[in-house]
């Protein structure tokens, strides 16, 4: 088992269950405390991760106060998240692990996969499959904490073969888990993920790492399509699902059922009270990141995307909130 007690706890839960652990993956203005507690409600997956947080910001003068929201984790959150990280020098990922430590975190992740080009001209996210040495740094800075210390990537920036160097490098840095998100950063989402490189990837993880977790990622839609995944190749830890959240809020459902547009439309009531409360607290919000999830909701409904342009207007939720009971008086 991994060096960690943290991930061994959850690999362990899992492994007596006869399945992977499941996670959902950090997403930018998607995964933060409001939206956790949504898929909490509608059904748990193992691992949690934050919207993905730029490490220099969290301890900066200046910055430290717009990652409060990004940070915040709510009392009710079960499992409390794991912060994910991004960066490109060392000494940020030392002073910011203290400071995720303080503020009650208890594990840490480092992005070197997200393809955004404004990360990469920062020489973060995935540029670093071109930096070696730069990510062997901002791991040794991460661990600085004595928190766990995770990895998500790609298999490479441009070229598939790339993988065939990389994975081996981070795989010698001996980290509790790898997750590894099966495209290229060119590929982006636009061609189906290279499942046919995970066996691959399991027998590498055999020969450098035995002890580390493997996680993959790409191309998910639900709880049954990854646990047919690790069937098909053995030596899959773990299952992360990323987009296939915005398709049913109910993906981590270990038995699917039929859910109506009644229980959706209440699923999107709850996250509209829970954004209320969040932005009550005084966390800086904003309402144009939420309607990126009225799509969830409505899919599938009669005269969805009428429904949905009528919520793509909304400049409150008290006007999200009238839409929806419009079309959905409730009790």
């Amino acid at each position: 088992m991994t060096q960690s007690t943290y991930w061994n706890r959850i690999a362990n839960k899992a492994k007596s269950e006869n399945r992977p652990f499941f996670s959902l993956a950090p997403m930018e203005a998607v995964t933060g405390s409001v939206f956790r507690r949504v898929v909490m409600k509608a059904a748990t997956p193992d691992v949690f991760y934050t919207e993905f947080t730029n490490a220099l910001s969290i301890t900066h003068p200046l910055a430290k106060e717009t990652t409060k929201g990004r940070l915040y984790i709510d009392p009710k959150e079960d499992p409390k998240p794991i912060v994910q990280l991004w960066g490109n020098n060392g000494e940020d990922f030392s002073k910011a692990a203290k400071e995720v430590k303080k503020q009650g975190y208890e594990a840490i992740d480092i992005n070197t996969g997200c393809p955004d080009i404004a990360v990469i001209k920062n020489h973060s996210g995935s540029d670093l499959i071109r930096h070696f040495d730069t990510t062997k740094e901002i791991i040794e800075g991460a661990r600085q904490a004595d928190l766990p210390v995770s990895v998500k990537t790609r298999i490479g920036y441009s070229e598939i073969e790339e993988f065939e160097t990389w994975i081996p490098f981070l795989l010698k840095q001996q980290v509790p888990v790898l997750t590894v998100h099966v495209r290229t950063r060119e590929e982006m989402s636009k061609v189906p993920a290279h499942y046919e490189l995970i066996d691959q990837l399991v027998q590498m993880r055999d020969a450098y790492a035995p002890d580390t977790l493997l996680q993959i990622n790409g191309d998910i839609a639900d709880y049954q399509a990854g646990i047919q995944l690790a069937k098909d190749h053995p030596g899959v830890d773990g299952i992360m699902i990323g987009r296939g959240i915005f398709m049913n809020p109910y993906a981590f459902e270990s038995v699917p059922k039929e859910h109506s547009s009644h229980e959706l439309l209440n699923l999107l009531r709850y996250q509209l009270d829970l954004y209320d409360q969040f932005v009550a607290k005084g966390i800086p919000g904003h309402f144009a990141p939420l309607q990126r999830f009225f799509k969830i909701y409505v899919r599938g409904m009669k005269g969805a995307s009428a429904i949905r342009n009528d919520l793509m207007q909304t400049k409150t939720t008290d006007e999200a909130r009238k839409i929806v009971d419009k079309i959905d008086p409730g009790e």
